[in-house]
């Protein structure tokens, strides 16, 4: 089969339609109005963030208001640790703290704070920050995060390193214990303002203790109930939109914990190397860092329709020749959306998969693409970088 033309294969996603404005969560939108009849001069609510929807603390103050479906702008910044604050911002919030809220004009920083005034204006989600019973997880939030810190982010000799997994591993079991001493899968007796605060964090612990530990916390097994609680969580459109993946994570932390350690332990080298080929090499599909299916029929559409759009800046930037990536692309989308390879292949030279390779790093979940239609277009980028034979 001959590559598709980069007209037919727009012409192939063309049904493919996003309304960003008022459809699901998504990150790509800039407004979000929730099918109410304003226009956008009656929001009273801008959400400064991050670029790339890297930033916990932003998914945090995004998810809070998906949930409670608060008319909202979306203004887009860098974040400290991957280069330098837009000027326009800094004029805003001189100290470049992110997230920002801007509500009937006044700036408003730090994620907790943030929370705090949104549920003063709009009401709790589902109880109050400041009902003891939220209080004292949030604390147990707190904890699991200064334990996550010590065993990922410092390197240590064996010893040491054993003592900070066992630490970790009591504070994850004591949220195993909240969880289940709850009727379903979330904190409290529905979803809340909890799970909203444990969820940055945890689905990044989840990511990088795969990662870098080889240690799994996504396991219906060892932690049955915590498990369940991501699965809960995936039933819920706003965190669907919101969801990263395994290896967005696990290459976006370093920069921002300082370091990512891998482990010393001798016992789990084997188990951690072969998570790193599995979330570096694939097959993506392997990985656990979803457990739902949504999405997954039109998943190839998507991501075809989300690298066409933007099809002349991705050969730009990308450090193969124009001419060699454009055809190495076109090849990759027509195996992902015909299952059928192309015999332009053989004929492409071995810069291609360096090309190929380079855009299969940079794919990023969910600014990009869902999880799902990452997945699928990595594995099919990947399959023409292994038929270059090339060792990347």
């Amino acid at each position: 089969m001959r590559a598709l033309t980069l007209a037919a294969l727009r012409a192939r996603t063309g049904s493919v339609t996003f309304d960003r404005i008022n459809g699901p969560t998504n990150s790509q939108a800039t407004l979000r109005l929730f099918g109410r009849n304003i226009t956008e001069q009656d929001v009273r609510v801008t959400l400064y963030r991050d670029n790339h929807a890297w930033c916990p603390y932003c998914q945090k103050v995004w998810m809070w208001l998906e949930e409670k479906q608060i008319p909202y702008r979306i203004k887009k910044v860098t974040m400290f640790c991957y280069g330098e604050k837009e000027m326009w911002y800094k004029n805003i919030v001189p100290s470049g703290m992110l997230p920002a809220l801007e509500l009937d004009g006044r700036i408003i920083t730090e994620s907790d704070v943030i929370l705090q005034r949104l549920e003063d204006e709009f009401g709790e989600l589902l109880e109050p920050l400041t009902a003891p019973r939220v209080v004292n997880l949030r604390r147990l939030e707190r904890m699991l995060f200064g334990a996550w810190c010590r065993w990922l982010c410092y390197p240590q000799q064996v010893k040491a390193e054993r003592k900070a997994k066992s630490a970790f591993e009591d504070v994850l079991g004591m949220v195993e214990q909240k969880l289940q001493a709850t009727q379903g899968p979330f904190f409290l007796e529905e979803f809340s303002c909890v799970d909203v605060i444990f969820l940055p964090y945890l689905e990044r612990m989840a990511a990088s203790l795969f990662y870098y530990k080889g240690y799994g916390i996504r396991d219906d097994v060892k932690w049955p109930y915590v498990s369940a609680w991501f699965k809960g969580l995936e039933t819920r459109e706003t965190y669907r939109g919101t969801q990263s993946d395994f290896h967005t994570h696990v290459h976006d932390l370093p920069p921002q914990m300082g370091s990512c350690c891998s482990s010393k332990i001798p016992e789990d080298q084997e188990q951690m190397e072969s998570n790193q080929q599995l979330v570096d090499r694939g097959p993506w599909e392997k990985i656990p860092d979803v457990g739902y299916s949504i999405g997954q029929d039109q998943a190839s559409l998507v991501a075809v329709n989300r690298v066409v759009k933007h099809w002349e800046t991705l050969l730009k930037v990308n450090p193969t020749k124009e001419e060699t990536m454009d055809m190495a692309l076109r090849c990759a989308l027509t195996l992902l959306l015909t299952s059928e390879p192309c015999e332009e292949v053989s004929k492409l030279p071995n810069e291609a998969a360096v090309g190929l390779w380079y855009l299969s790093d940079r794919i990023s979940v969910p600014r990009d693409m869902p999880i799902h239609s990452a997945k699928q277009v990595r594995q099919s980028l990947f399959y023409f970088v292994t038929k270059k034979k090339k060792n990347y």
